[in-house]
């Protein structure tokens, strides 16, 4: 039997898209050049008519780069042996990616749950949440944590919560980076909430919060008995340049949800991490919170192999210096076209951001980086900033072909935005 060859003609697939998906995203594919994906390895992805294109994007998926050959062969050998449970009997995968996420997580995180989303992450520390009683939620202002309806009810854009309402109740937004609303939002509910919080706001444009800003927050959830939640969904896995954003302040939450890089970029898959303290509910009743696809050994396989490339590769090093040398480049070549147009150019690690002072430059920029062989990423939750979120894999070709794509790419763009 043979599998029918995938279509890859422009037109038809905008038809196809049009007709059996989503026709906004069809216009946005044809806003960003029309271009038909078909293959990609390390940190290029190539298109249908043979054109390459040097992948920063990927919303922090690809920290391993496309297709990692260790993540590709902890997935073929279980894809050709047993790639999905009963769910009945014990499987080794399973077990045997909880143990490898647990050793490099913050200590005392020791329960492991998977999911196959980002969203299912967060959707699962909600319900853990409930089951110790913390009914109350409280999130930062701009903060991104998914769109099902409990993620969405935590996530600060009004743009994406409004056709939904009513939400979750008993949820409370405060300003990201200030402890003092913080605290008085937790003086208001001793012992009744938890606290979500991201260590870097990706969505909301690479807002990095001041020194000493997760410890006040782990402080203060102490102090009034409330659950703490680290959404690493986007910056774990070694995107900020060590194994998690806690990292840099020594924070050690009561939940740590891990997305994105957990997957090697091949097979998606999401992970809860828990004190068992927290866990202790579905500790005893594992059927209270599950999933058909939860740990299934194919994404289990890719969570390991993901593990094991990070950490025989060197990743999580080569983010740090990598990241610092793309960040240093990436303000004097933007500022040397741009000028007064940008506001800042701020990052940590891998995960990059430019944000302009007004409307316009960073959704222009991202198109004509395209243009140019890059792909980048805007960012839902603010319309000010470009995001640059490129693998740990980078050659030094790779870097002098993004560096030179984005002078060509900020000098045409220049003229329009620029001094």
């Amino acid at each position: 039997m043979t599998v029918a060859p995938a279509t890859t003609a422009r037109e038809e697939l905008g038809r196809l898209y049009r007709s059996r998906l989503s026709k906004g995203r069809a216009t946005l594919g044809e806003m960003f050049g029309g271009h038909v994906e078909v293959a990609s390895e390390g940190a290029w992805v190539t298109t249908a008519d043979g054109g390459r294109f040097l992948n920063c994007g990927g919303y922090g998926v690809f920290l391993t780069g496309a297709r990692h050959p260790t993540v590709l062969r902890y997935v073929t050998e279980q894809l050709h042996s047993h790639p999905v449970a009963t769910r009945l009997f014990l499987e080794p995968q399973a077990a045997l990616a909880a143990d490898a996420l647990v050793a490099v997580a913050p200590p005392g995180l020791e329960r492991v749950h998977f999911a196959g989303s980002g969203a299912e992450a967060v959707e699962t520390a909600i319900k853990v949440a409930r089951t110790q009683g913390r009914t109350r939620l409280i999130a930062m202002e701009s903060c991104y944590h998914g769109k099902t309806m409990g993620a969405l009810s935590l996530t600060g854009k009004d743009v994406f919560q409004n056709p939904f309402r009513p939400l979750l109740p008993d949820v409370t937004h405060v300003p990201y980076g200030d402890t003092a609303s913080l605290g008085e939002a937790l003086a208001a509910a001793p012992g009744e909430a938890c606290v979500f919080v991201e260590p870097v706001q990706g969505e909301a444009g690479v807002v990095i919060p001041p020194p000493g800003y997760l410890r006040e927050v782990r402080r203060l959830c102490r102090e009034h008995g409330a659950l703490l939640v680290l959404d690493e969904i986007q910056t774990g896995m070694g995107r900020l340049g060590s194994w998690w954003g806690a990292d840099a302040e020594d924070v050690r939450p009561d939940l740590l949800l891990v997305g994105k890089g957990l997957s090697g970029g091949v097979v998606p898959v999401s992970a809860v991490l828990s004190t068992p303290e927290a866990f202790s509910v579905l500790d005893r009743d594992p059927y209270l919170h599950t999933s058909t696809f939860s740990g299934a050994p194919l994404a289990m396989a890719a969570a390991r192999g993901a593990l094991a490339a990070i950490q025989e590769d060197e990743l999580i090093d080569r983010a740090r210096v990598l990241g610092g040398e793309i960040l240093n480049v990436l303000g004097r070549i933007v500022r040397a076209h741009y000028g007064s147009a940008v506001r800042e150019v701020r990052g940590r690690g891998l995960l990059l951001g430019v944000e302009f002072a007004e409307p316009g430059p960073a959704g222009d920029l991202l198109i004509e980086l395209i243009e140019h062989g890059v792909v980048a990423n805007h960012s839902l939750n603010s319309h000010l900033v470009l995001r640059l979120t490129p693998p740990a894999v980078l050659t030094r070709g790779d870097l002098d072909f993004l560096y030179e794509a984005l002078d060509r790419a900020c000098r045409a763009q220049s003229a329009r935005y620029g001094r």
